[in-house]
């Protein structure tokens, strides 16, 4: 198969998996009763700074971006995308009020903590395929810890529904969310 043929084969393949994982979130955020942010999910990944980067480092396995930044130090890619969609935690990095201490981060709105939530399940379920299991987004976070990068009580909040749903499955977890914590992100909004 000649350079030019693979490339096709690359940018289909990376075009069908950001488009069934978009579709995954939008499911989800639907079904909790986020419809705006189903709607505009990872909207960026179809923007040229993303999506080509995406289609050169395709594998099919994980994300491109680990890729990229295997093979040159850090990702365009990702650089681009967190800046631009709030449910990622580094999104929510700031220079502290008070001197001297440095860049820190600033609290997350639950709504874009539960489309954290949603983004990691739906990632693992399309890097997994069959193989999924509800215990994988734990797995996966555990095996990373953002550390001191995430605002405690969005950190919190993350572990606690990735371990509902390790433990409980996701209907249960979907239906915590959809029951007890829109109401409450409606409530706050109200007042």
């Amino acid at each position: 198969m000649n350079g030019k043929r693979a490339k096709t084969v690359h940018i289909w393949k990376h075009f069908k998996t950001i488009t069934r994982h978009k579709f995954m979130v939008m499911k989800s955020c639907f079904a909790v009763g986020l419809y705006w942010q189903g709607l505009v999910h990872d909207l960026s990944k179809y923007l040229p700074s993303e999506f080509w980067v995406g289609a050169r480092y395709y594998q099919g396995i994980q994300s491109p971006n680990n890729a990229e930044r295997m093979a040159k130090g850090y990702s365009s890619a990702w650089l681009h995308h967190k800046g631009r969609n709030k449910h990622h935690y580094e999104y929510w990095m700031d220079y502290s009020a008070h001197a001297g201490q440095g860049i820190i981060p600033a609290r997350m709105p639950d709504k874009y903590v539960i489309e954290m939530f949603l983004d990691r399940v739906a990632a693992s379920k399309n890097y997994n395929g069959n193989k999924y299991t509800d215990q994988q987004p734990l797995e996966y976070y555990l095996s990373g810890k953002p550390g001191n990068f995430m605002h405690k009580d969005a950190q919190k909040t993350l572990e606690h529904l990735l371990t509902m749903l390790a433990k409980e499955g996701e209907p249960k977890t979907m239906r915590y969310i959809r029951c007890r914590m829109i109401p409450n992100i409606k409530k706050k909004k109200n007042k």
